[in-house]
């Protein structure tokens, strides 16, 4: 599903029209995206939380080149989806 197919989809389900659908989950996107820039962590209940994770520096080699690598330190996106969406999932395969 694209980011178009779930306005269209909200739409329909809502009855909002499409244009209005789409202001708001963009509203919702940047919104998401903001906190994170922050530092923030959000939390969808029954859905999941993002938040941010500092990964340690490391070594790591060029596979192509056998280089060795220093990776600093660095922050990255991550979601972890709630023990509610895991087994609706499960359960629906």
């Amino acid at each position: 599903m694209t980011k178009a197919d779930l306005v269209q989809s909200i739409s329909q389900e809502t009855g909002i029209i499409l244009k209005d659908t789409k202001i708001i989950v963009d509203a919702l996107f940047n919104n998401i995206k903001d906190c994170m820039i922050r530092g923030e962590h959000i939390e969808l209940r029954g859905f999941g939380t993002f938040k941010n994770k500092v990964r340690k520096p490391r070594i790591a080699r060029n596979p192509n080149t056998n280089e060795i690598i220093k990776l600093p330190e660095r922050v990255v996106p991550t979601f972890k989806y709630s023990k509610f969406l895991i087994k609706n999932v499960m359960n629906n395969n």
